[in-house]
């Protein structure tokens, strides 16, 4: 049975969706079987496949919404992929009569998990009923945090809507690891924000921080994941470095410890 990740993080712009797919692409290159879920109706991991949202004819609103089976919507690229549409907006609306409405993801993985070693879900960066859907179905939440003090202060709230989801839906759901993205080495803020992450949550934090670089946007461009856009680059070995502390289980304790206790105090820090 599969291994399900959320990528998760309520604040946007901290490289949620181009860790998610690079880090299934980084999988896959490692022979895992990987299936990428996109739950954002932007479907900005969609169109980095190279699938255009406006012109699918089903997507994960069909799913959700429709109960359609996930296996008549996946495409094969790169790795397999669950696609987005702009209908998926409109999911949140509909689903908030239905019996069941956060489980609503739970249910649609169970035929497929079997076929898998990973499914990935990058989520929309808030905490509505997509990603409470997503935290409901996974087994852990990797949460890629830039590295600044603003996207710090909001693993507060994240871990607050996990207590909420393990208090009532799903008591298993952990923080495996917390991801450093979009670091410029060259500035002291940035090098400050590692620290404070290290200095507060310890082994939580991947020891995998991925760099600022202009080939994170250069790729999508071309509907391709960094490893095969510049697969001898340092981008896309970031993120098989991330895989591989994956699959070799250097996140053990971070399932065991999560954020599961009360966050510390780094306010005064920020």
């Amino acid at each position: 049975m599969a291994t399900v990740l959320a990528f998760a993080n309520q604040k946007g712009g901290v490289a949620k969706t181009t860790s998610t797919l690079n880090t299934g692409v980084a999988l896959r290159e490692l022979r895992q079987r990987v299936l990428v879920v996109d739950m954002d109706p932007q479907g900005n991991l969609s169109m980095s496949q190279g699938l255009d949202p406006d012109t699918l004819t089903r997507s994960m609103f069909d799913v959700l919404v429709h109960r359609d089976s996930i296996e008549n919507i996946i495409h094969r690229c790169e790795i397999d992929v669950a696609p987005a549409s702009i209908d998926l907006a409109g999911a949140e609306l509909a689903l908030s009569s239905a019996i069941g409405r956060e489980r609503a993801l739970s249910k649609a993985l169970l035929e497929v998990k079997h076929r898998y070693d990973y499914i990935l879900i990058d989520t929309p960066p808030s905490l509505g009923l997509l990603t409470i859907n997503a935290l409901t179905a996974a087994d852990g939440v990797i949460v890629p945090v830039q590295c600044e003090y603003l996207s710090l202060r909001g693993l507060a709230q994240l871990d607050k809507t996990l207590e909420m989801i393990r208090e009532n839906l799903n008591p298993d759901v952990r923080i495996r690891g917390i991801l450093p993205t979009m670091f410029d080495m060259r500035t002291l803020h940035g090098r400050e924000a590692i620290e404070i992450l290290k200095e507060n949550f310890g082994e939580v934090v991947f020891k995998t921080v991925v760099k600022k670089t202009i080939k994170f946007a250069e790729a999508p461009v071309q509907g391709r994941s960094i490893m095969a856009y510049e697969p001898g680059g340092t981008a896309a070995e970031t993120y098989r470095n991330l895989a591989k502390e994956l699959l070799n289980g250097n996140s053990s304790q971070h399932e065991r410890r999560g954020i599961s206790e009360p966050l510390p105090a780094y306010g005064a820090h920020i």
